[in-house]
């Protein structure tokens, strides 16, 4: 996305005040979020390894270096506000980074209905991850393809088309959300009018104060996602360079620490330790028997999209 004059750098003739975002972003906070989403990849790195939660590492690990990526871009333009290379790069990461996030989220939700309870479920499990992780990718292109058509376009066109797809990429995330959360509230309803009839093994892990810490952690990732996703809305809604979208303390409340804290909780309350069901074999280790076709693997699915 170019200005409407040539201008590289601050000049009197280029002041910060026309840039898109009418701002040097800060260096303190853009440098904390760098630091942080590049400290947190590491850590699920590291995870993922030792609990051998490969999807749910590649779904956060993924999410966070692109986090990480983005805000690395912001710190190029702190040092320049013209620097139109930094512009394209947090615009393209930081728009679609959360998807990955998300993606970490769906995963539980199959294996959550799997240990605890089938018969009840809306969907059988593995459908909540073709369904959700499928969703999750057509709003991650629609919203990489909008983004870097909007970043690199020359022309009004081009930027206005990348604009919608990123717009229409956050809209479809939102509703994607929402039915997920439908799913979940629905499923943890029936499950608990049939507390009853749950098997010991379901009533272990409910009652299991890791579980809950578990559970807890997967609420505040989506919440905090979901409110990042409903800011965007309206700050891409009102275009480029619009009031809203040159208001940094909103960015950084609504953006980026609401995304640290669904990273935050995604990785203090890592599946491995607190829901060791998403941990292959480790149920199974203990006699907890499971269908082969409800334990398919993860990784298997994504490759097949």
């Amino acid at each position: 996305m170019s200005p409407p004059t040539p201008c590289y750098k601050v000049t009197p003739l280029c002041p910060v005040e026309a840039t898109i975002y009418g701002y040097t972003p800060s260096l303190g906070w853009n440098a904390f979020f760098a630091v942080f989403f590049g400290v947190s990849a590491l850590i699920h790195l590291g995870l993922g390894i030792r609990y051998k939660t490969w999807t749910y590492m590649i779904g956060v690990g993924l999410g966070c270096l692109a986090e990480c990526g983005g805000y690395y871009g912001r710190l190029m333009i702190n040092n320049n506000p013209w620097d139109n290379t930094g512009f394209q790069v947090q615009v393209v990461l930081l728009i679609f980074a959360p998807s990955f996030l998300a993606a970490g989220i769906y995963l539980t939700l199959k294996h959550i209905v799997i240990h605890i309870g089938e018969p009840w479920s809306r969907l059988r499990p593995i459908f909540y991850t073709y369904i959700f992780i499928a969703c999750d990718l057509t709003s991650l292109v629609g919203q990489s393809a909008g983004g870097a058509l909007a970043a690199m376009g020359s022309d009004k066109a081009t930027i206005d088309l990348g604009t919608n797809l990123m717009l229409a990429g956050i809209i479809w995330q939102v509703i994607v959300l929402v039915v997920f959360g439908y799913l979940v509230a629905e499923y943890a309803f029936r499950t608990y009018r049939r507390k009853a009839i749950l098997s010991p093994e379901a009533m272990d892990i409910i009652s299991d104060g890791r579980f809950r810490l578990f559970a807890s952690g997967v609420f505040i990732a989506y919440f905090t996602i979901f409110i990042r996703c409903v800011y965007r809305i309206p700050e891409l809604s009102d275009g480029w360079g619009s009031e809203m979208m040159r208001r940094e303390p909103e960015f950084i409340g609504l953006e980026g620490i609401m995304i640290m804290f669904a990273v935050l909780a995604q990785t203090i309350f890592h599946p491995g330790h607190y829901f060791p069901a998403m941990v292959p074999g480790k149920l199974a280790a203990k006699g907890h028997s499971r269908k082969l076709e409800s334990q398919g693997s993860d990784i298997e699915m994504i490759n097949k999209f």
